[in-house]
């Protein structure tokens, strides 16, 4: 353990696990075998944390969410496997008005500031560029990038595979395999490169982007996907699955 790191005696640590100088690892914190933590680490809260994690100068993990309700409430932050936090990385726990917890899954990377707010659901292999702010209650499915200085409003939902540029306000969901970006988020197109790098076929790809345009002419969205219920294509049934799973009050984004 590095020289000035404290580390409550009832913090549980796993096997192989790296604690630099002048870390804070606090009483209700669960590291994983072979994490590593470089230095000027803060974790603290109810977190329980995977193997293989990796925490970058000065990020903050799991002190009290920046919510005007929480009330020392007992809520918990989880994080997987293999995920990377950057320098001045903030990850909120969960509050009782958003089901108690927050969620990271596995192989992510948090550039540096970016902020993960209370009661969040991230899936795997997401990307959250620097200076990126999540606010509470957001779920990302997999796969998905936001581009540098985003902010994202809460309870928004982003579908797998997606891409938000850099500088945009996300205020609508956004659906599976879109690239969006703006001041307030506009659909561009479907993100072809990322589902050519994810080895779909042109006639899959052709036949998203063609279902995609007719969804945002449709003014109906349960009568689109009644369209669709015989469509054996994995893309469209994740579409499917996406807006069942969406909150109706909410608008998707459109071009």
């Amino acid at each position: 353990m590095g020289e000035n790191s404290i580390v409550h005696k009832n913090a549980k640590i796993g096997k192989n696990v790296k604690i630099g100088p002048s870390c804070l690892i606090g009483e209700g914190v669960e590291i994983g075998d072979n994490c590593e933590l470089l230095s000027f680490v803060n974790i603290s809260g109810n977190t329980k944390i995977g193997s293989k994690n990796k925490f970058f100068p000065f990020s903050s993990i799991g002190t009290a969410p920046q919510d005007l309700k929480y009330n020392n409430e007992l809520t918990y932050l989880e994080i997987g496997d293999a995920n990377t936090f950057r320098e001045y990385v903030t990850i909120s726990p969960g509050t009782i008005g958003g089901g108690g917890k927050t969620r990271i899954g596995n192989n992510n990377l948090f550039m540096v500031s970016s902020h993960i707010g209370h009661d969040c659901n991230i899936g795997n292999y997401n990307v959250i560029a620097n200076n990126a702010a999540i606010a509470g209650h957001c779920t990302f499915e997999d796969q998905v990038i936001i581009g540098g200085n985003s902010a994202v409003l809460q309870f928004s939902k982003i579908g797998k595979g997606s891409m938000v540029g850099g500088m945009t306000g996300v205020d609508k969901d956004i659906l599976p395999y879109s690239l969006v970006k703006g001041n307030r988020c506009k659909f561009e197109n479907i993100n072809l490169i990322g589902l050519k790098r994810m080895k779909y076929s042109n006639e899959d790809i052709n036949n998203y982007k063609v279902i995609m345009n007719n969804l945002f002419e449709c003014k109906n969205l349960e009568d689109f996907k009644q369209s669709l219920k015989y469509e054996n294509s994995v893309l469209i049934k994740e579409l499917i699955n996406f807006l069942n799973k969406k909150n109706k009050n909410r608008d998707i984004c459109r071009p």
